[in-house]
């Protein structure tokens, strides 16, 4: 079974205060130009994507430059929806194994589409974000826009270990009750500091 954990991308969808609208239109109608095609101009911040180290930090190593490895792997969720901050717990050292990808349901992704969703969201604390870098993590995973705010701290601690970041994802809730999935977030073979992506879960 796959659990499609990204948001559709649609004309108009939300974008992080600052960055550009999302532009997707149908340029070549089949009834006129005997074939369809359609246009998208598009931040790599919009939608589900995957920060890379070079988003907010000196680095200039470009996502794709990555190994794909990093962006497939054992899945771990984390409820944290009863969370403002999420914080560090002695549970999660033996919940979280070596080199899983970590995800956190927060339950922040049914506000997407409203304007607090990109204002009031959950974050995480240092202590929680070194425990990511001592496992080993391979990726976070999350269903808000951040696991910060200004100044971006928690971003580049993780970015300064090579960590990249999935922002916006949808449909955790599904994994609830899941005992084993595997994780694929692909972004795409771009010369970007970070890439849209199409995330799925795969039940095992």
């Amino acid at each position: 079974m796959i659990i499609d954990l990204s948001h559709l991308i649609v004309d108009g969808m939300p974008v992080f205060p600052g960055d550009e609208e999302t532009v997707l239109h149908q340029s070549r109608r089949f009834e006129k130009d005997h074939y369809n095609n359609h246009q998208l101009s598009i931040n790599m911040h919009a939608g589900t994507h995957i920060d890379g180290p070079m988003h907010l930090t000196d680095s200039n190593i470009y996502l794709n430059e990555l190994s794909l490895e990093t962006f497939i792997g054992e899945g771990c969720l984390l409820d944290v929806s009863t969370q403002t901050t999420i914080h560090y717990k002695e549970e999660y050292e033996h919940f979280i194994r070596p080199h899983q990808i970590v995800l956190l349901y927060t339950g922040h992704s049914k506000h997407f589409g409203d304007a607090k969703y990109f204002t009031d969201y959950p974050v995480l604390t240092p202590e929680f974000a070194e425990l990511l870098i001592r496992k080993q993590v391979k990726m976070i995973g999350m269903d808000t826009p951040s696991p910060d705010k200004h100044p971006f701290d928690i971003h580049k601690y993780l970015f300064n270990h090579g960590m990249p970041i999935a922002e916006n994802l949808t449909n955790l809730e599904q994994l609830l009750n899941v005992k084993s999935f595997e994780v694929i977030a692909l972004p795409l073979h771009i010369k970007s500091d970070s890439s849209l992506a199409r995330v799925i879960a795969r039940l095992l």
